[in-house]
């Protein structure tokens, strides 16, 4: 595909987006601006990945927003999350039979089936009584919190600190090095998001990195095919293997 028609698509991408978002169909906007963000990074349109970031955060805020206003904490020790039927709300996965592959089982169930829900998982707590909270993705990020002073039923406030603290430590761990080139930091920053897209502070750092690329920078190294690359472009084969079926 010429470089004009990849700008015309992706340009029609975000409009699609961001029509979707005045029309308050949080899901379905989501869902093209993060289609867009691949589309940009994959053509290295930096500014345009800029642009994204803030149609993505707003139309993710909405559903993260939607789904803490019901005030309900549903906590699984337990089950099939192939198939547990989603309800809107908030979930908290325990350690007992569930890890943090099905919580992200769960959370990409809820996007498929529209359901406004945030979901966090808890691992055994540390030696000195933390409780890790994991999210799974490209990478794997974890917090350790302070539990609940109801363990059996932890507060709104809770809950979203643990969100908050889970994207916090995917800033301030050793996941964005800053001695790398600047992309593979923004491919770092968007692995952490495809672990944790709820944070909104990861969309802010990612909109800077981009806006900064932007600019131009000097690579000290080939560019190559990182892990989310990869995996953008299998996904890529995927949707094309289903367009043609």
């Amino acid at each position: 595909m010429s470089s004009a028609k990849k700008d015309a698509r992706l340009q029609e991408q975000m409009e699609k987006a961001e029509a979707a978002l005045r029309r308050g169909q949080w899901f379905e906007a989501e869902r093209l601006a993060q289609r867009g963000m691949e589309m940009a990074r994959r053509i290295e349109d930096f500014g345009t990945m800029a642009r994204i970031c803030l149609p993505l955060q707003e139309a993710r805020r909405q559903r993260v927003q939607a789904a803490l206003e019901l005030k309900k904490i549903r906590i699984l020790f337990e089950g099939n999350m192939e198939e547990i039927k989603v309800e809107s709300g908030c979930y908290l996965v325990m350690p007992m039979q569930l890890v943090g592959a099905d919580a992200r089982r769960l959370r990409l169930a809820a996007l498929r089936d529209e359901k406004p829900a945030t979901v966090i998982c808890c691992e055994p707590p540390n030696l000195r009584g933390l409780w890790p909270i994991v999210a799974i993705g490209v990478v794997t990020v974890r917090a350790y919190v302070q539990p609940p002073e109801n363990e059996k039923k932890p507060t709104m406030k809770w809950y979203v600190n643990a969100m908050e603290a889970l994207g916090d430590a995917g800033l301030t761990g050793s996941h964005v090095d800053s001695g790398m080139d600047l992309d593979r930091q923004i491919d770092a920053v968007l692995g952490l998001l495809d672990a944790v897209p709820d944070h909104e502070g990861l969309h802010h750092v990612l909109a800077d990195m981009c806006r900064e690329a932007e600019k131009g920078f000097e690579r000290s190294e080939p560019v190559g095919l990182s892990e989310l690359d990869a995996e953008l472009a299998l996904e890529d084969e995927t949707q094309n293997d289903d367009q043609g079926e």
